[in-house]
């Protein structure tokens, strides 16, 4: 467990927090709607790309500064700004003191502008920055060199994987299903070497289905895709999606020649299990064999499933495999 503090004065910024990787839908498209907190209450993630102002564009810092910034295609804006940003929830900070004067443009709330919105409540340091407008995950999100992580030499607690189901509360796809398809699509095209891909029925098909049949051509032959990880060993299959480890976000490695495509782990483990998927807790138990008929809403929404596709192109736009020419002409059709 870690612990934020000042820089300048080395007052306590937040409660401990677990590092755990990035969450695939930090930069997801939201669209006009009230967002949660992007991270687990005492978790934290550091971005390792370049993140916030200025912007550039890719005209006019060409493909080799784009490159120098982890950007290998052409983009709508490239940001310039601090790489290993501590990416928080509101909720796990302490010790600040918020100016939202400070705010870039916004919309319904703020976002990050020229200066820190957050000080340090003790010194006055400029720490950080909140975000929380529409369409915009909140967060907190502390400069490097404003703040000194600490270690507290004790272990995070046990922290299960717990399946996600596909369809959140109000009965729509989960925009952190939509992040994830969008991610493990880019991988999935990358690893297709432009080559038709062969989906295993269900979910699978659903997430990445129609992007494949529109951006790859009709096989046979097919590279075949399966899913793997603990307990399923993907036999067989050229490309397997597999869970990626929360903590650092690497692919669990399957045995073989097979390609791992990462997928976060609670979209994996539902992805995966087969069985009662019920999304709402019960207290007490049922008999065996016994499944639930009063689900809140349907297991799928009334609408075609869509991978965000903000995802899918920032994520092929920072593989450097995107400047092969196949791989750059499916990109451009995006």
């Amino acid at each position: 467990m870690d612990l934020f503090v000042c820089a300048g004065c080395g007052a306590e910024l937040s409660v401990p927090v677990e590092r755990v990787a990035l969450p695939a839908e930090a930069h997801c498209d939201a669209g006009h709607r009230w967002m949660p907190p992007l991270m687990e209450p005492g978790t934290y993630a550091v971005d390792p790309d370049p993140w916030g102002r200025p912007w550039r564009t890719w005209e006019e810092i060409g493909a080799s500064g784009a490159a120098a910034h982890g950007v290998y295609a052409p983009a709508y804006g490239i940001p310039t700004g601090p790489r290993n940003v501590m990416v928080l929830a509101p909720g796990d900070t302490r010790g600040t003191r918020l100016l939202p004067e400070r705010s870039g443009d916004s919309c319904l709330g703020m976002v990050a502008g020229d200066e820190p919105s957050l000080l340090c409540a003790d010194c006055g340091l400029g720490v950080g920055f909140r975000e929380d407008d529409c369409g915009i995950w909140q967060t907190v999100r502390y400069a490097p060199g404003a703040v000194v992580r600490r270690s507290l030499g004790v272990p995070p607690p046990a922290a299960p994987v717990l399946p996600l189901p596909p369809v959140d509360l109000e009965g729509d796809w989960d925009l952190r299903w939509s992040a994830a398809a969008g991610a493990a699509l880019a991988r999935l095209l990358a690893a297709s070497g432009g080559r038709a891909l062969c989906l295993p029925a269900g979910l699978p098909a659903v997430m990445f289905g129609r992007t494949v049949e529109r951006l790859l051509p009709a096989g046979p032959p097919f590279l075949t895709v399966g899913v793997a990880g603990p307990g399923l060993p993907g036999t067989g299959a050229d490309i397997v999606l597999v869970p990626s480890d929360r903590r650092t976000g690497e692919p669990w490695r399957p045995a073989g020649d097979a390609v791992p495509v990462p997928l976060p782990a609670p979209v994996w483990a539902h992805l995966a299990r087969s069985g009662e998927t019920s999304p709402t807790p019960v207290s007490g138990t049922l008999p065996a064999q016994v499944v639930r008929d009063d689900y809140p809403h349907p297991d799928r929404p009334g609408y075609l499933f869509r991978p965000d596709h903000r995802t899918l192109r920032g994520t092929l736009a920072r593989m450097p495999e995107v400047r092969r020419p196949w791989l750059r002409a499916l990109y451009d059709r995006l």
